[in-house]
């Protein structure tokens, strides 16, 4: 009988073992696991604002949930938190994951500089949706923000990271940053366990791969990448103004060059789910123009019309690289 309790136990304590598994994300040389199994993100960056407002509103949530399980998308990547448990659990119920970002200073809105982030963190940290959470979204472009001294945002950052993972162990940590980090930012941002890279380097981002095996063996995948439905000048074959088929060609160009390289790349966040119309003037109607940092490997003019960039429009009319997005996605097993 005493055998038996024990090897009971030990097989309860196998078991608990395992589901303890199953729920963590785990960082396993470059890649990112999910139930012990290597994950390839095959995201899209999502920040439904609706037509006449600029405040996010996931009033389309059901939607477009539907319309991303179609075109084979796995995971969402948010520039920040949301704090409704019924938008979390219609997330995972559609088996999708999240990454979730936190900002420096949002006014202590679960923000880094406040420290509130982690409340968050504690609050969903069990989740079955969240995937890893993300500090920052391309800040080296903006050392104004810390002083003039992108070291001062490097210790923030660090600091950060290992605050989270004090307080999560079953989840990772990232940053995105802009393009590849630099020395700087690899050397005191030790406690970042994946680096998210926003890259616009034209229709193909295949150089960064080889770029970062050589400066770093944790995993990297691509925060942001894609291009815009609209072109600013006529260029490469491609008419001015409204062009699907430049932002479809684009697409596809720089999806291809993703999954050639999955041995580096853990997959991309591509930019953006739907045309945010609040970005470059009347949030009432759709207007060209716009700005970015470091924007000019923006495929093909160069010019990054921030209100064009969707797999979708607004109303949720697919354009031509929702298809493209459909057939690399769900090609890739």
């Amino acid at each position: 009988m005493k055998k038996l309790i024990i090897l009971l136990g030990l097989f309860l304590a196998i078991l608990s073992c395992k589901r303890e598994q199953e729920k963590t994300v785990r960082v396993n040389g470059r890649n990112i696991e999910l139930n012990g199994s290597p994950y390839l993100i095959k995201g899209i960056c999502y920040h439904p604002v609706p037509k006449g407002s600029s405040e996010r509103n996931f009033k389309n949530l059901s939607e477009d949930l539907s319309l991303m399980n179609e075109a084979g998308i796995n995971t969402i990547r948010l520039y920040s938190p949301v704090d409704d448990v019924a938008v979390l659990d219609e997330i995972h119920q559609a088996g999708i994951k999240l990454i979730i970002g936190f900002g420096y200073n949002q006014n202590g809105y679960f923000d880094i500089f406040s420290g509130s982030f982690v409340d968050y963190i504690n609050k969903y940290k069990t989740h079955p949706a969240i995937l890893f959470w993300e500090l920052g979204n391309e800040y080296n472009y903006h050392p104004e923000w810390f002083d003039g001294d992108m070291a001062n945002w490097y210790n923030a950052l660090n600091n950060a990271a290992k605050l989270a993972k004090e307080n999560d162990s079953l989840h990772p940590v990232a940053t995105a940053h802009g393009e590849l980090p630099d020395s700087l930012a690899l050397a005191l941002s030790p406690e970042i366990d994946i680096w998210g890279m926003n890259v616009y380097r034209w229709d193909n981002p295949e150089t960064i791969f080889d770029e970062w095996k050589v400066v770093s063996e944790k995993p990297m995948y691509l925060s942001e990448a894609g291009g815009d439905s609209y072109m600013t000048i006529e260029k490469n074959g491609y008419d001015q103004g409204e062009n699907e088929k430049a932002q479809a060609d684009a697409t596809r160009n720089i999806l291809e060059a993703t999954f050639r390289n999955t041995k580096i790349c853990s997959g991309v966040a591509l930019f953006a789910f739907v045309d945010e119309w609040w970005k470059a003037g009347n949030p009432e109607q759709q207007d060209p123009g716009g700005w970015a940092p470091n924007s000019s490997g923006v495929p093909y003019d160069g010019a990054p019309n921030e209100e064009y960039w969707g797999i979708l429009k607004n109303d949720r009319t697919k354009k031509l690289a929702f298809d493209v997005v459909k057939e690399k996605y769900l090609g890739m097993k």
